[in-house]
C-alpha cells in the first residue's frame, strides 16, 4: 500500500529520492513492496519499481612492490586535510571486478598492477554501496590524477584501519599478514 506523507518524508531523509518515473514520466510515490519501502510508479501500464540496489565499488589496498612493500593511501580533493583512504572506483559495463581495480589503480595513481587478490566484500551502507576490496601489488612512477590531492606511503605494520567499509578491508588484510590490529579502531 501507499505510505502517508509523514512516513514517506522520514524514508526520504535516509534515501535519495527520484521525482519521476524514468520509463513513463509519471510521478513516483513511496509504497511498500516485497517488505521494503520503495519508490513506485502507480501508472497501471507502467508499474516501474525503483529497487535502489547498492552499487558495486572496487577498492585497492595498493602494495608498492618497488617501494619496499609500502601501502599507498590517497586523499581526494573533496576530503578534509589529513583524511586518506584507499583508491576506489566503479565498475564499467562488461568489466570484471579484478580488471576494474587494476584500471582504477592505473587511472588514479599511474601504477601498473602486477598481482590482484580478493580481500573481501564489505557493506558501505551510508553510500548504498558494496565494496569489493583487493590487495593489488603494483609498480611504477606515482602520478596522481585530477581527483586526488596527495598520497602517502605507509609501511604495512604502521597502517591503521578505520571503522568504515574500506577500513574493514584494511583490517582483514593486515590480520591476514599476521599484523596486529587494535581491538577498537
Amino acid at each position: 500500500g501507499r505510505l502517508g506523507r509523514r512516513q514517506a518524508g522520514l524514508i526520504c531523509m535516509s534515501f535519495s529520492e527520484w521525482r519521476f518515473c524514468p520509463q513513463c514520466g509519471s510521478p513516483l510515490e513511496w509504497g511498500e513492496l516485497a517488505g521494503q519501502h520503495r519508490q513506485l510508479c502507480f501508472n497501471p501500464p507502467c508499474g516501474f519499481v525503483r529497487w535502489d540496489n547498492p552499487l558495486p565499488v572496487v577498492a585497492a589496498i595498493i602494495e608498492c612492490v618497488d617501494r619496499d612493500g609500502a601501502v599507498l593511501i590517497a586523499r581526494n580533493h573533496a576530503w578534509p586535510e589529513k583524511t586518506f583512504g584507499l583508491v576506489t572506483g566503479f565498475l564499467e559495463r562488461d568489466e570484471s571486478p579484478e580488471a576494474a581495480v587494476a584500471r582504477e589503480v592505473l587511472e588514479e595513481v599511474n601504477l601498473k598492477a602486477v598481482a590482484v587478490k580478493l580481500v573481501g566484500v564489505y557493506p558501505f551502507l551510508r553510500k548504498n554501496e558494496v565494496v569489493i576490496a583487493y590487495h593489488v601489488q603494483a609498480r611504477g612512477e606515482i602520478v596522481l590524477n585530477e581527483e586526488l590531492a596527495e598520497y602517502r606511503l605507509i609501511a604495512p605494520e604502521k597502517l591503521r584501519p578505520w571503522p568504515q567499509a574500506t577500513g574493514l578491508a584494511v583490517r582483514d588484510w593486515l590480520l591476514g599478514r599476521g599484523i596486529a590490529v587494535p581491538d577498537s579502531f
